[in-house]
């Protein structure tokens, strides 16, 4: 079975760190593109970070995380991280892993999602 399972989720404060972890199974995981989204209450899905497993782990971040979050990738695990520093408030929101073959447009495989709040 084709599927991937985020954790890693947690309750921190701002300026504080997570890292999200997410786990692989079922797909060729070389030659993938794996992105993080996340969605806030009442607000679109946007895309905070993606890699290429196979393009020689060439990442992507948008301007409003670049420089705090960092993604990665454990081949021999499977497993794409997202480590993400100085945490704003507006950070807060379901968290999801998806994944596509590489050179398709498309993410095919979505996972469940992992809840990160960020309160003072």
């Amino acid at each position: 079975e084709v599927q991937l399972a985020e954790s890693g989720g947690a309750l921190v404060q701002p300026g504080g760190s997570l890292r999200l972890s997410c786990a692989a199974s079922g797909f060729n995981f070389d030659d993938a593109v794996i992105g993080w989204f996340r969605q806030a209450p009442g607000k679109e899905r946007e895309e905070v970070a993606c890699i290429s497993t196979s393009d020689n782990s060439r990442t992507y971040y948008p301007d409003y995380v670049k420089g705090r979050f960092t993604i990665s990738a454990d081949s021999t695990q499977g497993t794409v991280f997202l480590q993400m520093d100085s945490l704003k408030p507006e950070d807060r929101a379901v968290y999801f892993c998806a994944g596509r073959r590489f050179g398709r447009s498309a993410y095919e495989i979505w996972g469940q999602g992992t809840q990160g709040t960020v309160t003072s």
